[in-house]
């Protein structure tokens, strides 16, 4: 196209960034939900800017999908293309890493975290395969943790793992997450300090969960009380335990399962085996001291070569409603939530890098976007394998990520 005919193109209104998107992720993260959360975090602009806050949202989203790039040359992702087509001829530049960075300090973790919250639902449709397991939603419950940049801020709010010479090098973020089996999408997430312990931090996640879920967790997050608040939001629950907890067995099931009592910790043996002839009895059993659940007990030698008994304690009382087999298999589906932080931590962020951003709360907003990202990649997956009956495990979410960067380099100019 000669220059000419550049010249005689109709040019976009506004400034250039006003016509960021992400291509093909803009249709989970629209325009008018982005002006809602900036409304309602208190973040609009009170004047007119370079950087205004429904850009720097798709930025930070952006920085998840291009985490190894530099904070300029993500945004020269996000409008060079613009520029290749000609559609703008004035001076603008791409934004300095310090203008950036002050235009993300502008707008804050609150945005973001808002976004996902708002964004960030469970996905599989009732053909989903490997979502379900008798019209319950399979979930999972899991932590990891992310090195982050090595600040005196960062150490102050996140604190290192070990103590002196055995410190780790880099500080480090601890997330715990609510993942959804069938999709790997993660549909509820809390961020915190790695001194902060996993059961403290997944006891945030009770509000992302109810009826209708089956949620699956490992014996690391196994504790009396934080199974007591799960279950009580309605959703029937599958957690592996370990050696040390207490069980009072009450009576064989038919399908080899049996019935038993989990107690609160601290009390004697002597109470815990009263409580446990009360239940047999068939008396009612104050559930601040015991919980009547199901106990599935199993190996998996290609797992466990030397034999390890897994011991799963479940809600689902009923074998007739799910039987032992089954629970064990749909147990084994908690491995998908593994999978969704790898594909975070590995295929997103990379092996071994670190959130580089220097202050706790760009940390924080740079997780938020991590989170997204991975979301809307997620769904878009899921989007391509329910019409063709495809597993979505069976869909390589390293692809997803690179069909996702090259859209959206591609796509720059596409205003959602």
């Amino acid at each position: 196209m000669t220059s000419s005919e550049l010249e005689s193109l109709p040019r976009p209104w506004g400034r250039l960034t006003d016509h960021i998107g992400l291509g093909v992720l803009s249709a989970r993260f629209d325009r008018d939900l982005l002006e809602e959360v900036i409304n309602r975090t208190g973040r609009r602009e009170k004047r007119s800017r370079r950087l205004p806050a429904h850009v720097m949202i798709r930025y930070v989203i952006a920085m998840g999908l291009f985490f190894e790039e530099s904070y300029d040359e993500v945004m020269r992702r996000l409008v060079g293309n613009l520029r290749k087509l000609g559609s703008w001829v004035d001076d603008w530049q791409v934004p300095t890493a310090s203008a950036i960075t002050q235009a993300r300090q502008r707008l804050g973790v609150a945005p973001l975290r808002a976004l996902f919250e708002r964004a960030a639902v469970p996905l599989a449709s009732a053909g989903t395969k490997g979502a379900w397991l008798a019209r319950r939603r399979l979930m999972a419950v899991d932590a990891t943790s992310f090195d982050v940049a090595d600040t005196d801020a960062n150490v102050e709010r996140f604190g290192r793992m070990g103590s002196g010479p055995k410190a780790s090098a880099y500080p480090k973020l601890h997330v715990a997450a609510l993942a959804e089996c069938g999709s790997h999408a993660i549909v509820g997430a809390v961020l915190g300090g790695c001194r902060t312990g996993e059961r403290t931090l997944a006891a945030d996640l009770v509000p992302a969960v109810g009826p209708g879920m089956l949620v699956l967790a490992d014996a690391g997050l196994f504790s009396f009380e934080l199974f007591g608040r799960f279950a009580a939001t309605g959703a029937d629950l599958a957690w592996r335990i370990g050696a040390s907890v207490s069980i009072g067995h009450l009576r064989w099931l038919p399908d080899g399962s049996y019935l038993a009592l989990i107690y609160r910790p601290g009390l004697s043996a002597e109470r815990r085996h009263r409580l446990a002839e009360q239940a047999r009895a068939g008396h009612e059993i104050p559930i601040e001291l015991a919980r009547l659940v199901r106990v599935v007990e199993y190996i998996v030698p290609d797992r466990n070569p030397d034999g390890e008994l897994i011991v799963v304690v479940t809600t689902v009382l009923d074998p007739h409603d799910i039987d032992a087999s089954d629970l064990a298999g749909a147990y084994q589906q908690r491995w998908e939530e593994e999978s969704a932080l790898d594909e975070l931590k590995t295929d997103l962020r990379g092996r071994g890098e670190v959130l580089r951003s220097k202050t706790p709360d760009l940390v924080e907003q740079q997780m938020w976007g991590l989170l997204l990202a991975h979301y809307a990649i997620r769904a878009l997956l899921l989007d391509a394998a329910d019409p063709a009956g495809y597993d979505p495990d069976r869909m390589s979410f390293i692809k997803g990520v690179r069909v996702v960067r090259r859209q959206v380099t591609d796509q720059a100019a596409i205003s959602p």
